[in-house]
């Protein structure tokens, strides 16, 4: 039996949980989302106890496989709802720096030219200077898959660090040719 699939998700104040056939909404004071789960895995609202359930319905490898994937997508979806996810980058480089126009945010990181970013819709970008970017969401795929395509346009590299990189995220650095004495 999967640990992670057998855990109940509880169900907190305030937030409204609507299940159906193989789809599941949760509303709450940051936001809606939904999820269509796989048609094999059997999702239960226990409004006694304010707790959802995941159970499988055999032993087979996908069904082991799908129980604490969903499991652990819903008890997102429910914490998301209640307290949004964040993710905190920096920017570090002499000239590098962000800039936030509407919803596009544009990205001065040592090319030619300015690499232009939508962002996506239900994360807030917010930029408190010109080397930090705070993402907010309700949804963790997109604040995490976001920050990963700002972060991917220039990677922190080794020898001098410059890039960007999510808060504390730790670059190991590369000592630089040695000259022969």
């Amino acid at each position: 039996m999967s640990r992670i699939g057998k855990k109940p998700v509880p169900v907190p104040a305030g937030v409204e949980i609507k299940v159906d056939n193989t789809a599941i909404s949760v509303k709450g004071k940051h936001g809606d989302l939904s999820f269509v789960f796989h048609p094999s895995m059997n999702v239960e609202l226990d409004s006694e106890t304010n707790e959802i359930n995941v159970t499988r319905p055999d032993e087979t490898r996908q069904s082991r496989a799908l129980h604490g994937l969903t499991r652990a997508l819903i008890a997102n979806m429910v914490q998301g709802v209640e307290t949004p996810f964040v993710r905190k980058l920096e920017i570090q480089g002499v000239g590098y720096q962000a800039s936030l126009n509407g919803n596009k945010l544009s990205l001065q990181v040592g090319f030619a030219n300015t690499i232009v970013l939508e962002v996506p819709q239900g994360v807030i970008c917010e930029l408190p200077n010109s080397t930090n970017i705070v993402l907010t969401s309700a949804d963790k795929h997109a604040v995490g898959q976001f920050a990963a395509n700002i972060r991917s346009v220039r990677p922190p590299e080794p020898y001098k660090g410059k890039g960007i990189r999510y808060e504390g995220e730790y670059v190991r650095r590369k000592a630089g040719k040695a000259f022969a004495s």
